[in-house]
């Protein structure tokens, strides 16, 4: 005969995602006004400073804004609607979002946002951003 096993939902780490979001629709009933939607990323590490790839699907490189103040960095964008509708066409259903897209995160170091770069590519943004270089204590003399 088998043996049971008890099943604790909670003790998968993923357990959380599944339902993150799950309250807050991205399209709110009788609001023309979406919540914003949260970009996905990756950072990674480099000799040089971090890379992040974030995705940014639908939206031209001119509307997006990459900001970087101190170790913030801050990534927004604006996808807008296309309102191209057709003699004797009516829209059935609309899934697609539209409006601003925000995300913003702190690295544990300094940015030097002049030796950053960003480049836009097939829906993903590339960002290599640099650190800024260590500036050692001086001693004073006392006098």
């Amino acid at each position: 005969m088998s043996q049971l096993q008890a099943f604790d939902p909670f003790a998968d780490a993923g357990f959380d995602e599944i339902f993150r979001g799950f309250f807050q629709p991205v399209r709110s009933n009788g609001s023309s006004q979406p919540r914003a939607v949260a970009i996905k990323m990756d950072v990674r590490e480099t000799p040089q400073g971090y890379r992040v790839q974030a995705e940014v699907p639908g939206v031209t490189k001119e509307d997006i804004q990459v900001t970087i103040e101190g170790n913030q960095v801050t990534i927004s964008a604006e996808t807008k609607r296309e309102t191209e509708q057709k003699e004797g066409e009516r829209v059935l259903r609309s899934e697609r979002f539209y409006g601003n897209l925000y995300r913003s995160f702190t690295l544990p170091v300094e940015l030097d946002e002049t030796a950053s770069a960003a480049k836009y590519e097939n829906g993903v943004l590339e960002l290599q951003l640099a650190r800024k270089a260590q500036t050692t204590g001086r001693k004073l003399s006392i006098q």
